[in-house]
C-alpha cells in the first residue's frame, strides 16, 4: 500500500512538472507525502485566493469531514453552512478519487 502512494506521488510530481495534471486534480499531496483526502483538513490546503476550501462571503476557511468508509467527503462553512467554489469541488473530487484509489491500493 505505501508503494503505491509513493508511486503515485512521483508519478504526479512528473506529470504535474511537465504539464499534464493540474495541481487540482492530484490525488496525493507533496506537501505531507500522503493522500489528498487524509491531509485536505490542514490549514495548507486553504487558499483564500484561489477559494479552496475558502468562504468568500466569510472570509473563514471551510470545516471538513471525510468519512473513508462511505467513501464520502465534505465540505462546508462553519458560519453560513455554504462556502463552495469550483476550486473546491475540483478538491471534493479529488478527494474522493483519492479515496478510491487508497482502496484500491
Amino acid at each position: 500500500m505505501i508503494a503505491t502512494l509513493i508511486a503515485t506521488l512521483v508519478e504526479e510530481d512528473h506529470a504535474e512538472d511537465d504539464g499534464v495534471l493540474a495541481p487540482d486534480d492530484r490525488l496525493t499531496c507533496h506537501v505531507h507525502g500522503r493522500w489528498i483526502h487524509q491531509c485536505v483538513s490542514s490549514p495548507v490546503h486553504v487558499n483564500p485566493v484561489t477559494r479552496h476550501r475558502w468562504c468568500r462571503g466569510c472570509d473563514s476557511p471551510l470545516g471538513v469531514v471525510v468519512d473513508e468508509l462511505a467513501g464520502a467527503v465534505a465540505m462546508r462553512c462553519p458560519r453560513c453552512g455554504h462556502g463552495g467554489s469550483a476550486a473546491t469541488a475540483r478538491l471534493l473530487a479529488a478527494c474522493r478519487a483519492s479515496i478510491e484509489a487508497h482502496r484500491a491500493a
